[in-house]
Order: structure tokens, then sequence, then C-alpha cells
């Protein structure tokens, strides 16, 4: 079973001409816990009337007495500061992993139930469940770890490889007890031969963005629906293709 650009996005359309809403809110929630909300920024100047000069404002900040802080008081202020940052830092680390990443992978999940006809908006909390919950996050953090490792030392080759590593939510809301390091292996055989292809398919989306982008970005979000469902679509049909070539089984990825 073979995939063309036209026919996901065809199937994608057909699921949400049923459910778009559903399909809205949960791509909303995505959009949040990935921290990939579109914004605004608003530039205003100051001193521009009376006299037309367009002088603007600025902050200047005195650096010469800047060593005088590490003395006495200023240090143990600088002191707090950094055990706050990194306080947060680790905050923010435990939060994406444990409460944001099955988060993400519950969405997923209701775009790849959707496309099958089940829009039960409960599926967004399906990595939080017992039995579910620590496969996932052991799946997903592995995949967050091997995709920074990547960048961090090559940004083409991390590109690449978040490609290799992008059906691993679906794997893993397919059978969370599969394990982490079988969800990356079977992603990777599953998008060996289909990173360029789905790149494109990425790329096919840029022009709907851009007219999303056109009202203050808000437009965006609509467009989001679209391109989750079509990426579920992808791996339904990579899924299959798997089953079809010996990579995988019914039994291993749970399907009935």
């Amino acid at each position: 079973m073979d995939w063309s650009r036209g026919e996901l996005k065809s199937r994608a359309k057909n699921t949400l001409r049923t459910s778009y809403w559903k399909g809205f809110l949960v791509s909303l929630l995505l959009a949040v816990v990935s921290g990939s909300l579109p914004s605004c920024n608003w530039r205003s100047n100051h001193g521009s009337t009376g006299g037309g000069s367009g002088a603007s404002s600025s902050f200047t900040w005195n650096m010469d007495g800047f060593p005088d802080v590490f003395n006495g008081f200023g240090a143990v202020i600088v002191g707090i500061l950094v055990v706050i940052v990194v306080i947060a830092v680790l905050a923010g680390i435990a939060l994406e992993i444990f409460v944001l990443s099955p988060l993400k992978a519950g969405s997923y999940h209701y775009f790849k139930r959707a496309s099958q006809e089940d829009v039960d908006m409960g599926y967004v909390g399906y990595g939080f469940k017992k039995g579910n919950y620590l496969g996932i996050v052991a799946g997903m953090f592995w995949r967050g770890w091997l995709n920074f490792w990547w960048f961090v030392l090559f940004i083409i080759p991390g590109i690449i490889k978040s490609y290799s590593y992008s059906m691993v939510p679906y794997i893993l809301t397919d059978n969370p007890g599969i394990g982490r390091k079988r969800a990356i292996k079977l992603s990777r055989e599953m998008m060996h031969g289909q990173k360029w292809r789905t790149f494109v398919l990425d790329l096919s989306f840029i022009g709907w963005f851009l007219l999303g982008a056109i009202a203050l970005g808000v437009g965006v979000l609509f467009v989001l629906p679209y391109y989750n469902s079509t990426r579920a679509e992808l791996y339904l049909a990579l899924r299959q293709m798997a089953l079809d070539e010996g990579i995988s089984t019914p039994e291993e990825l749970r399907i009935v």
C-alpha cells in the first residue's frame, strides 16, 4: 500500500467534515503544550509627535559598577537568582516529560482514531491511563533525548533524524508497552525511504500557513487540524506498509 499527498489530504478533509471543531480544540491544545502558538510583536515609538523628529526612547544600563554586585549582599541576591533559574529549568523539564509529553501523544492518538471515525476527545488523555503512562513517558523522553543530541551535534542530520523518529508517538499509543528502543527502531523502519516524501508533504502546507499568518498569525490555528489529520493519515499508511512488508505485526501494534 503506497501513499500520495493527494490521497492523505483527501482522507483528512473527509475526517474533518464532521469533526472539524473537535480537531481544532485538540490542535489548539497540541500547539499550547508544544509551545508553537503563533504570536505577534507590537512595536511602539515614543516621542514621535510634537515636532516630527521621530525620536525614540531607549534604555541604557551603565555597567561601570557591575562588579560591585558580587560583593556582600549582592552576591547573596545573585546566588538566589541562580537557584531560582535552575529550579525553574528543572521544573520545566519535569513538566515536559511527565505532563506535556503524554498530552502530545494523546493528541496524536485522537487524530489517529478520528481518521477511523472515532472522534472521542477523551483520547487526548490516553497517555495518562493506567498501563499506558510509563511506557509513553519513557518512549517520548527517549525520542526527545535522541533528537536533542542530534540537533546539538548536527543541525541538518538532526532534522533528518527528527523525521526518522516522527512516528514514535503514534506507535506508542498503538502499544504503550512496545518499549522505547523498539518504538524508535520501528519508526526508523517505517520512515526508511519516506523522509523526503514526508518533508515535501510538510512543505505542501506552507501556502496554507502563510495565509493563516496574514491574520496576525491566528489563522494558522485553523490550518492545524488539517495538518494534524493529514499526518495521522500518513502514519496509518506507513503502518499498513509495515504490516504488509512484515516489519511489524498486528499483535505488536495491538491492531484488532
